[in-house]
């Protein structure tokens, strides 16, 4: 943590574990569709996962989590937003509780409350600041005093201090953007009078720093080892774990993979609002502003014991739209769309009010689709449409209508049709999740597929082609997530109508609602027991002129005739 613009989100990419914060990513189509060129976001190369980083200061509003790695050493690491005096005189009541920075201070101060070690950066080059200062009152006060500070202080913030009493934590400051050691040489930077002045803070010496080049990680990593240590020994756990317990965690780790749940819309249309309904707390920032989400927050969660990660992404606008010297909602964009690759299940929340799904919302939904995942529809803000004589179910039916005449192929979508504000019909949302997860996982026997392809079959042959009866001899499956089946046919591809009608039945037959059914044709071989090198391949005329043929051939060829009844060359 710290003030605004110190360098926060660039060590905390630095320190992210890219290995163990890697999601399981499943077949994606990598061709560039109408769809992504609708919803217009850049090269996704760019972005690797890792947080929002940007020079415009404020870029960070939520608290972001992953797995930290340094030094062989593994840790819980939370990225906060930028720290000033108004924010702090929010978070004690002295201004409006109810704003943005009154939310963002709220996500700072649940993440300094459960954390062992609070690494503070400011600007090595910038020198002290007020908001530095500032920062550095508050987090001596929490650390420290038992008793509320101002009289003015809430009884939320009350229960935050008094948590705190018994909880010391590590806090250490670094300097950051300090690249190399000339700047010990110069002084007209006047860097060892900032050193030397943030070190009378009565936080011990600084640590200088460079997030951007990964000068100075090796004294962070000499620190979080021992606090490590200290922790594991405070808690009574053995320094190193025995390398057979590691293998049974992992091979369990491995057995139960979270359900990956992206949430994902346009702006201002209640995904933050659903997420913390959700979870039950205030975990990422809400509220009627547009485009307050940025980054894509994961968060770890359990319903009814199953392991679910969920993210909430950033609001979806058309390149068209968007602002092109705003970097920043560009990178959000494109944060949004890898979360939607690497999920399971793809939740398309709707406004009630625009009483039409709009183009954009169908891009994403194409988006989800060509990309493999299973797609489920949250209509939200239905507290603003739903009477007496018009109900839940009435929406989520004109909301199923909607989506079948614009996009045919999402016929029959899970719809939940809820207000996460008030929390209405929201309990709805995860069995319908879960379902869909299952069936886009379900691995169909060869033995059903091939009955089921029987019987549409005979319904409806397929057409012939080149002026020969078109035969589809077998299916099987080839995996699922997506689910993919292999057409072994005597043709090397069939009509799209008829792909579009085997698609519609298989969804019928089958419950795939809500995800791409991908059918590939091979062509299979004629005989499967023929020899080519045995197979006469001699062709055109027979007989006495095809002998005569032959010879005159062999005479052109070698000079020498042929034996008479052999087609081989004599030998000489």
């Amino acid at each position: 943590m710290g003030p605004p613009n110190a360098g926060k989100s660039t060590l905390f990419n630095r320190l992210m574990c890219r290995e163990s914060n890697r999601a399981y990513r499943l077949g994606s189509d990598k061709k560039k569709g109408r769809s992504i060129g609708r919803i217009g976001y850049r090269n996704p190369s760019k972005r690797s996962g890792g947080a929002i980083v940007s020079p415009v200061a404020g870029t960070t509003r939520d608290r972001r989590e992953c797995i930290g790695s340094l030094g062989g050493i593994t840790f819980r690491l939370i990225d906060t937003a930028g720290v000033d005096g108004e924010k702090i005189d929010v978070a004690f009541g002295k201004k409006n509780k109810t704003s943005m920075e009154g939310a963002m201070i709220r996500q700072t101060m649940e993440a300094a409350r459960v954390s062992d070690l609070v690494l503070l950066l400011f600007d090595g080059r910038l020198g002290i600041t007020s908001d530095l200062l500032e920062t550095i009152r508050w987090l001596r006060k929490i650390n420290h005093a038992p008793k509320p500070i101002d009289s003015d202080t809430d009884d939320n913030s009350n229960s935050f201090q008094s948590s705190n009493r018994h909880h010391h934590r590590e806090i250490v400051i670094l300097a950051n953007k300090l690249e190399g050691d000339r700047w010990a040489s110069m002084d007209k930077d006047n860097v060892l009078d900032n050193l030397a002045e943030i070190s009378r803070a009565g936080l011990g010496d600084p640590i200088p720093v460079s997030a951007e080049h990964g000068d100075g990680m090796a004294d962070i990593a000499v620190l979080i080892a021992k606090l490590t240590r200290e922790k594991r020994a405070r808690l009574g756990l053995p320094e190193e774990s025995d390398s057979d317990d590691d293998g049974e965690m992992k091979k369990t780790d491995n057995e139960i993979k979270p359900l990956q749940l992206a949430i994902l819309g346009r702006q201002n249309v209640g995904k933050s609002t659903l997420v913390n309904s959700l979870l039950g707390e205030e975990r990422v920032i809400a509220g009627e502003i547009p485009g307050l989400t940025r980054d894509a927050i994961s968060v770890p969660w359990y319903w009814k014991g199953k392991p679910v990660k969920i993210v909430d992404t950033a609001g979806i606008r058309r390149g068209a739209k968007r602002e092109r010297s705003n970097e920043i909602e560009d990178l959000a964009v494109l944060d949004a769309m890898r979360a939607m690759k690497l999920a399971d299940v793809a939740v398309l929340v709707l406004d009630a009010q625009a009483r039409n799904i709009q183009r954009q919302e169908l891009a994403i939904a194409d988006s989800v689709v060509r990309e493999g995942r299973s797609l489920v529809v949250a209509a939200n803000k239905m507290d603003l449409i739903v009477d007496a004589d018009y109900t839940a179910h009435d929406f989520a039916c004109a909301v199923q209508d909607q989506i079948e005449q614009r996009f045919p192929m999402l016929r029959k979508t899970p719809v939940v049709a809820m207000s996460s504000l008030n929390g209405e019909n929201v309990h709805k949302l995860m069995p319908v999740v879960f379902k869909a997860r299952e069936r886009w996982a379900r691995v169909i026997p060869t033995g059903m597929l091939n009955r089921w392809l029987e019987e549409v079959v005979d319904e409806h042959s397929p057409p012939m082609q080149q002026g020969r009866p078109t035969k589809i001899k077998y299916i099987l499956q080839t995996k699922g997530r997506p689910p993919t089946f292999l057409l072994f046919c005597n043709v090397t591809e069939l009509p799209i109508p008829y792909l579009r009608y085997l698609t519609r039945s298989f969804q019928d037959s089958f419950d795939m609602f809500g995800m791409e059914v991908r059918l590939v044709v091979k062509k299979s071989a004629e005989n499967p027991f023929s020899n080519k090198s045995t197979t006469n391949k001699a062709t055109g005329v027979g007989g006495w002129q095809g002998r005569q043929k032959r010879f005159v051939a062999g005479l052109k060829r070698t000079g020498t005739p042929l034996l008479k009844g052999k087609r081989t060359q004599r030998k000489k």
